[in-house]
């Protein structure tokens, strides 16, 4: 039997920094990005008595429903760790947990959801001061960085460029395992959230809206037109980007503006958390010397790298991207304590751009890179 090798995830030591008592840590991410594995590994290890409940398993819902502090207190006996994994599936969840930690000295909560409108809708006004999110996402080169040298790394870029990095995807050795894999969890995995949810049944509508979203990345999105071409209203569009977000599939980048007239802020650009997921959805898995994508792959791949190393890291920082309506541009601009930081993406080193002229004058004190292939480990790990 083949042993599967687990790889150590950013966020634990969040979790351990975070989990006191009387408080409550939740782990939001997408299906399959590794939650319940992460859950089983923390359970392996740790050095104190905890009650476990899984919100996918109906005893765990009857043993919770009673909501009094006596069947609480009786429930968890001596433990004051609480482990809930799929926390989202408990109804009226929110109410229980505050019940519990306002309740019960020295109680720690430590839960995981897949579904964050789910977890925001039911996590959110019970538990204010009592709880710290935080997002978990597909592998992390930060993660990865840990069991591999500099030369594996260079030499994985392409097929991370393709394939992603969910975590299931290190146990597969064939491109045809990984590609099944892939096209199994778009199919099966990625939308069931959102087809749970207020009965929407749309299945194919919302595969087509991921799928224009995935030939335009790194390109300004017009609902108005991507209403024009599904026939759905303009508020059903921006209602189902709304939920794609929010389970974790795809996120917004705004545009970036000091109130210049020339500068473009009504359009907002579109990411996949995971390349693998993009390029499941437009069925192009082919190498990267064959495609003529390379550019949107490797700046989808920068941005959600870069957003991993935010969260792990806790960089608090705003991320937009920089245009004009002269079209000059800046793929990715950062802007923390006042400082502002653009990034251009460039898989291609043949010509080394500069910063845009109007850049550079509307912000004289601001910094500009260029990240390519030959030097991105920094921006992401």
């Amino acid at each position: 039997m083949t042993t599967i090798k687990y790889i150590e995830r950013a966020i634990e030591p969040l979790i351990h920094q975070y989990l006191k008592p009387n408080k409550a840590v939740i782990l939001l991410g997408a299906r399959r990005v590794g939650k319940t594995e992460l859950i089983r590994k923390f359970m392996e290890n740790c050095q104190e008595p905890f009650l476990f409940l899984n919100g996918d398993d109906l005893l765990s819902h009857e043993l919770l429903e009673k909501r009094t502090i006596q069947n609480y207190q009786r429930l968890l006996g001596n433990n004051r760790l609480l482990i809930i994994d799929e926390v989202q599936s408990i109804s009226e969840i929110a109410i229980k947990l505050k019940l519990m930690l306002d309740s019960i000295d020295g109680l720690k909560v430590l839960a995981t959801g897949s579904s964050a409108f789910d977890l925001n809708h039911n996590l959110g006004e019970p538990l204010v001061g009592r709880k710290m999110t935080f997002q978990i996402f597909p592998l992390a080169q930060l993660e990865f960085s840990k069991q591999e040298n500099h030369i594996e790394t260079i030499q994985k870029l392409d097929e991370r460029l393709i394939f992603g990095s969910y975590p299931e995807l290190e146990q597969l050795n064939s491109r045809s395992e990984k590609i099944d894999y892939l096209m199994e969890q778009v199919n099966s995995y990625l939308l069931k959230d959102i087809l749970e949810f207020e009965g929407i049944r749309k299945r194919n509508v919302i595969v087509l809206l991921l799928r224009m979203i995935a030939f335009r990345v790194g390109s300004e999105i017009s609902i108005e037109g991507i209403s024009n071409e599904l026939q759905l209203g303009k508020s059903t569009v921006d209602k189902y980007l709304d939920l794609l977000s929010k389970v974790m599939i795809i996120h917004k980048v705004t545009g970036f503006s000091r109130n210049l007239d020339n500068e473009i802020t009504k359009k907002n650009k579109w990411y996949f958390y995971d390349n693998g997921i993009r390029n499941a959805l437009i069925n192009n898995f082919n190498d990267i010397p064959l495609r003529d994508d390379q550019g949107k792959l490797w700046e989808n791949y920068l941005i959600s790298e870069r957003l991993k190393k935010q969260e792990y890291l806790r960089l608090h920082q705003s991320n937009y991207f920089w245009r004009t309506h002269t079209k000059q541009e800046i793929d990715w601009v950062e802007e923390s304590d006042g400082k502002i930081v653009g990034y251009e993406f460039k898989w291609t080193t043949k010509k080394q751009p500069k910063a845009p002229a109007l850049w550079s004058k509307s912000y004289p004190t601001a910094e500009f890179h260029v990240i390519h292939p030959k030097e991105y480990l920094d921006f992401i790990s």
